[in-house]
């Protein structure tokens, strides 16, 4: 998630960027293991089930006892890809033709059977192997690194859900409307309830333009890939601004979620409840393939002159 806002006179702004749902994890030991030592044919397939064998039964994790959970399904498609230090975990997963709602990847280095990666991937992330959020798995070795990947499906796309994105926008509107309603803590700053926004069509048409360009460009910032801020973009679909703001999100897969985790963030909740905003438009985007399942939240608040 990532939060943006704009005034008309001159000032600063200030840009809040949050950890996504996706993570990529390592740890290192054995530095002297070669790296292009071989690995048993099935040393990944090992490894996935010493995972399930430990989450089935765990005894302990970071010292304290830990309930069993149940087993991950094994899945092809996790064990084919590669996680690199700055991929995406979901967008490698999309490549390989998965589609995850979620997903964790963590790493060894060093060991060379998948009884030591997994010794050390149980005292590294063992509340992660444990989290009971996915469903399937799969493992892979590159050279002296071991890779487990941790995912949970992608549920079916707002596209199915709502019939346009119109009614995904005034969705979240009203969900802002219901935060604003209320004096809220964002964070240290403290809100009085503030006036509810109404729906502005060009702000909705900015925040569509953006979403779709971030899904079908699949990237994820403010700064769109011509180079536009959302007060070009406000500007551009016709809206005389004084002051503009900004929240995007990916990952939620309704209008609810997307609310709920930008009111979970600081900045973005300032901007929800911020009383300088009087109007509000949103929208979703989601890849042209509509293989992958991850959406691409865009709401853009303004005070027009």
């Amino acid at each position: 998630m990532s939060t943006l806002s704009f005034e008309a006179r001159p000032c600063c702004h200030a840009a809040l960027r949050h950890a996504l749902p996706f993570l990529f994890l390592l740890a290192a030991v054995r530095p002297g293991v070669a790296a292009g030592a071989p690995a048993p044919a099935d040393g990944a397939e090992q490894l996935t089930a010493l995972v399930n064998a430990y989450r089935m039964a765990p005894g302990d994790c970071m010292g304290r006892a830990a309930a069993p959970v149940a087993a991950l399904t094994p899945h092809p498609a996790l064990a084919r890809v590669r996680i690199g230090p700055a991929t995406f975990t979901e967008l490698a997963l999309e490549a390989a033709g998965y589609a995850a709602e979620r997903a964790v990847s963590v790493s060894v280095n060093g060991p060379q059977t998948p009884a030591e990666a997994m010794t050390v991937l149980q005292q590294k992330y063992c509340s992660t192997l444990l989290d009971t959020h996915f469903s399937v798995i799969g493992s892979y070795r590159a050279g002296k690194e071991w890779t487990v990947i941790l995912a949970r499906p992608a549920p079916p796309l707002p596209s199915e859900t709502f019939p346009d994105w119109h009614a995904a926008g005034k969705a979240v509107l009203a969900g802002v409307n219901a935060a604003r309603a209320s004096a809220r803590n964002c964070g240290s700053q403290q809100f009085a309830a503030a006036p509810p926004l109404s729906w502005n069509p060009q702000l909705g048409e900015a925040a569509l333009a953006h979403s779709r360009d971030m899904a079908a460009r699949r990237y994820f910032s403010h700064r769109a890939r011509d180079g536009s801020q959302p007060a070009d973009r406000a500007t551009r679909a016709g809206y005389a601004w004084q002051r503009v703001g900004e929240n995007i999100a990916f990952g939620q897969s309704t209008p609810d979620e997307a609310v709920a985790g930008w009111l979970d963030s600081p900045g973005h909740c300032a901007n929800i409840m911020h009383p300088g905003f009087t109007e509000m438009g949103a929208a979703y985007g989601v890849a042209a393939e509509k293989r992958s399942g991850i959406v691409y939240w865009t709401q853009v608040f303004g005070r027009p002159r």
